[in-house]
């Protein structure tokens, strides 16, 4: 009988019939992904293929538990019905063991539902909505990014601190991205948010220009800007604010903002004093130069992706999240069954990342999916991301 089966499989791998295999026979890690490879979001996807290629590099050096990683990144122009259509392709047809790593809040929301209902596991959502993280309703999904209320938060605790007299304006996304953030900081000003906003104005994702916004919020008389934008829109707005002669004493953006891409088209001159927050080390920040892990990643950057900017952190972002997805497929084991992928996400404990800051561990539990909860500030000096001050949570 043993004789049979293995003639069999012998027949089989010779015509190509076993599927996809690792030399050693055991089963592809197939992982599924969409991101704005096109569009006004396009500068997201060196994320995308900054993974590609750390995959690359870990099926040089053997896989993952024997098994090679089967990375399928498809662009979705960062248009929720293109965004359906291609998860369906990946689930359906590619039938990948997950979605990982997929960008934007209305993007997710449209296949949020969906991989739910077919138990595939989402995990670590690059957005910082609060919705990602609600494991009694929605199990399967993961969120990979502080949540943006916590961001809000934790510069409105700035605010507090160091401009406790401040006329703040506020322009912000009319969407979840957008009341997500505005919501966390307003929280945080607690009683003194009424007295202290003196302007408020929003923007669809569809304008052309937010030109208007900006002028009514000068107009306000603020000193200090919070911008929730995305994209092409920290451009506009920082680049507008310098035009109309608005120097706000704090001017901050979130995270998801704060790409050099962003800021580059605005002028960096007119970037500098701006104010973001992270939870990584920035690669190309001098006091991280003899770190181990930095030089690890540069090595990286310089082998398999030689061309690349490395002022531009959305590289220096997708090599941080591939190696959270690394601690969790590595928890896996041999057991890569979507239920045990999904169980062992959610129960990191004090995972060290080689891009966290000092300090910064991972921890997820079946009723916390949130993997980080910490943040430090950092301003720009014109070139790069200079971190300040201690490390801020949402407390």
């Amino acid at each position: 009988m043993k004789r049979a089966q293995f003639a069999l499989a012998a027949i089989l791998a010779a015509c190509g019939l076993t599927g996809a295999a690792a030399d050693n026979g055991k089963e592809d890690i197939k992982i599924g992904q969409t991101l704005p490879y096109s569009g006004p979001l396009s500068g997201f996807g060196t994320i995308g293929r900054t993974e590609e290629a750390f995959f690359a590099k870990i099926n040089a050096e053997g896989g993952i538990n024997g098994r090679k990683v089967k990375f399928i990144t498809l662009d979705d122009a960062y248009s929720p019905p293109k965004t359906v259509e291609q998860t369906r392709k990946l689930v359906e047809q590619d039938e990948v063991l997950m979605m990982f790593g997929s960008l934007g809040t209305a993007t997710n929301n449209a296949v949020h539902r969906y991989l739910n209902t077919k138990k595939v596991p989402q995990l670590f959502v690059l957005s910082g909505a609060t919705k990602w993280a609600d494991p009694q309703h929605y199990p399967w999904t993961m969120p990979g990014m502080a949540a943006y209320e916590s961001e809000g938060v934790v510069y409105a605790k700035h605010v507090l601190q160091t401009k406790p007299d401040a006329r703040i304006a506020i322009l912000a996304q009319n969407d979840d991205f957008g009341r997500d953030y505005v919501a966390g900081f307003k929280r945080a000003l607690g009683a003194r948010a009424a007295s202290m906003i003196v302007a408020e104005a929003s923007y669809e994702a569809t304008a052309p220009t937010i030109s208007s916004q900006l002028a009514t919020l000068k107009a306000s008389g603020a000193n200090v800007l919070f911008g929730v934008v995305l994209g092409k829109f920290t451009s506009q707005m920082i680049k507008g604010v310098a035009e109309i002669g608005w120097k706000p004493e704090l001017f901050f953006v979130p995270t998801s903002a704060s790409s050099i891409s962003f800021l580059e088209p605005a002028g960096l001159d007119n970037a500098v004093g701006l104010i973001s927050s992270s939870n990584q080390k920035d690669t190309m920040d001098a006091q991280w130069a003899d770190d181990a892990a930095v030089k690890d990643y540069l090595a990286f950057m310089k082998q398999y992706m030689p061309n690349a900017d490395l002022n531009n952190s959305n590289y220096s972002a997708g090599y941080h999240y591939a190696t959270l997805l690394m601690a969790v497929l590595r928890a896996c084991k041999d057991d890569f069954s979507r239920e045990n992928v999904l169980r062992q996400a959610a129960s990191l404990r004090e995972v060290s990342l080689p891009l966290l800051l000092p300090g910064m561990t991972v921890s997820t539990g079946p009723d916390d999916y949130l993997p980080f909860q910490q943040l430090r500030l950092r301003r720009f000096d014109g070139k790069s991301w200079v971190g300040f001050g201690d490390i801020l949570d949402d407390r």
